[in-house]
């Protein structure tokens, strides 16, 4: 889900020489309504976290492999219906990357605990994340306005840090074992390690530098 598109012109503006449309709401009037569609989907998405905390530590990973599938098609859609709606409200623009991060950084914990991914890759990733969104608090404690663009370093993090997961959830749940897995999931982990200290010093230096 997108933050929302302003508009040209709402449905209800008056229209040149002609009356205002009083029938339909523009999107303006809906801009902050809870209860779309979109909106109950990432809700949904957000209340599977802790569903998914509980099949990792019963060990059923398999399933988790299957809930972690099901996330990311549920994320694809609401964004979709999002789009078709006009490109999304306000809440909806908040909810998303809120459910989006819950999920996978509590995977990296939760992963961890149950020793199925390194303890340091999951300190990293989560203190990535203290630090950015710490950064952003002080910042605008000290009155400086601060918007968070995504990076394509960042983008490419992101990306990593969800095929990390999904890997490791497909290993531990249909026991796939032998080199080529280990080989390929440790390529994968120190992909993610790096990118993870790559986006994270990227956002550090560009707050440094912004006067």
């Amino acid at each position: 889900m997108r933050l929302p598109a302003v508009p040209g012109m709402p449905d209800g503006a008056p229209k040149p020489g002609g009356t205002p449309d009083l029938g339909r709401p523009g999107p303006d009037a809906l801009s902050d309504a809870l209860l779309t569609l979109p909106n109950l989907i990432t809700f949904g998405r957000l209340c599977a976290v802790p569903l998914a905390v509980w099949l990792i530590i019963t060990r059923r990973p398999g399933l988790a492999f299957a809930m972690f599938l099901a996330a990311g098609v549920s994320d694809a859609i609401d964004g979709w219906l999002a789009r078709r709606q006009g490109g999304g409200n306000a809440v909806g623009a908040l909810l998303d990357p809120v459910a989006d991060k819950a999920l996978l950084v509590t995977m990296y914990i939760v992963l961890a605990a149950v020793d199925e991914m390194p303890d340091w890759l999951a300190i990293l990733v989560v203190f990535r994340d203290l630090v950015i969104v710490g950064g952003v608090l002080v910042l605008g404690f000290l009155g400086r306005k601060t918007t968070i663009r995504p990076l394509f370093v960042s983008k490419v993090n992101t990306a990593l840090q969800v095929s990390l997961v999904a890997l490791t959830l497909f290993l531990a749940g249909f026991g796939v074992r032998g080199p080529i897995a280990a080989t390929g999931l440790a390529v994968l982990t120190w992909a993610v390690g790096t990118t993870t200290l790559a986006s994270g010093a990227a956002y550090v230096w560009r707050a440094a530098r912004r006067p």
